[in-house]
């Protein structure tokens, strides 16, 4: 009976080993895919709110959160599914229902996908288009009041002491 324990464990530990380099990989994967969703999501961002109203901006702002709430929804609700129904679904041939299992079997990178990855870039996104919106407004202010911001900046130099 000992023997059989410590082969089972053996085995365990092998596939554990062996999983090693599938999960480097999807590490340096979602790396990857973290990289890319936040440069094209900022960009956009960028380039959309740029030269966007006040409202167009809110609403675009308001996507991404949307977009990021949606996400976190799908990773929380596949670690929690019990893949019973699906099972059943899948005996019937319920479109869809092939898909669930393989979500469930893959939780933890679904979740990690879902949650951190979309959640980091919706987060990126968000701070990238608050800026470049602040900016715009900053310049539309810059422009109208040019002397006044001068002006202040001048004030706050000579009471600083930086300017000789």
């Amino acid at each position: 009976m000992e023997k059989k324990a410590l082969e089972n464990e053996e085995d365990r530990k092998q596939k554990k080993t062996e999983k090693t380099p599938s999960h480097a990989r999807w590490v340096i994967r979602v790396f990857l895919i973290a990289v890319a969703l936040s440069a094209a999501m900022s960009l956009c961002s960028g380039a959309v709110l740029e030269d966007a109203g006040y409202v167009t901006a809110t609403l675009i702002l308001l996507l991404f959160i949307a977009l990021g709430i949606l996400f976190d929804i799908i990773g929380v609700a596949v670690t929690a599914a019990n893949p019973k129904p699906f099972n059943s679904m899948a005996a019937h041939r319920v479109k869809g229902a092939k898909e669930a299992l393989y979500l469930i079997r893959n939780a933890e990178k679904v979740a990690s996908f879902c949650n951190d990855v979309v959640g980091s870039t919706v987060v990126t996104a968000l701070i990238s288009g608050l800026t470049i919106g602040g900016k715009a407004i900053g310049k539309k202010i810059a422009m109208k009041k040019s002397k006044d911001v001068i002006y202040l900046t001048a004030k706050v130099l000579s009471v600083l002491h930086l300017v000789r």
